[in-house]
């Protein structure tokens, strides 16, 4: 392996480490705004998509409707989300952020745009060879992390 290729795979290990034991297992937005990572996440999507249903926030995860469920229940329960008979088909559910599930969605917004913005700008000073390379390169990592992780 040459040295380059080294260093980058070092690195990215430590990515992966970094991201598998996250330091930050709870976000506190104050205001009785603390969330663990699954249940922000699972905000951020019911704000982005409004009226997504379980099965598709299950998709979206690649998880159980069942792990889905039970983080749905606790926020619901904490008055951050709203189940709503869905008006085209009786039988599905859709997710709805209540107003204080919105407040948190956009904290969450808020602290990605402070946090984000460094490795966006960067980003955008690259030509579009350089990006087709960097997404190659998730793709191929993202495998390598399904295989072996």
């Amino acid at each position: 392996m040459k040295d380059k290729t080294s260093e980058i795979m070092v690195e990215f290990v430590k990515l992966i480490e970094v991201v598998a034991n996250g330091k930050k297992k709870v976000f506190n937005f104050g205001d009785d705004l603390i969330f663990y990572r699954g249940e922000i996440h699972m905000i951020k999507v019911i704000g982005d998509y409004p009226g997504i249903y379980i099965s598709e926030m299950a998709r979206h995860f690649n998880v159980t409707r069942a792990v889905v469920s039970k983080t749905i229940m606790k926020l619901e329960r904490n008055g951050f989300v709203s189940k709503e008979i869905d008006p085209s088909n009786k039988k599905l559910v859709c997710l709805k952020l209540t107003e204080k599930g919105q407040k948190a969605y956009n904290e969450n917004k808020a602290f990605h745009k402070k946090n984000d913005t460094p490795i966006f700008e960067f980003l955008d000073t690259l030509g579009d060879k350089d990006l087709d390379l960097i997404k190659d390169f998730l793709v191929k990592a993202n495998g390598m992390v399904k295989n072996n992780f």
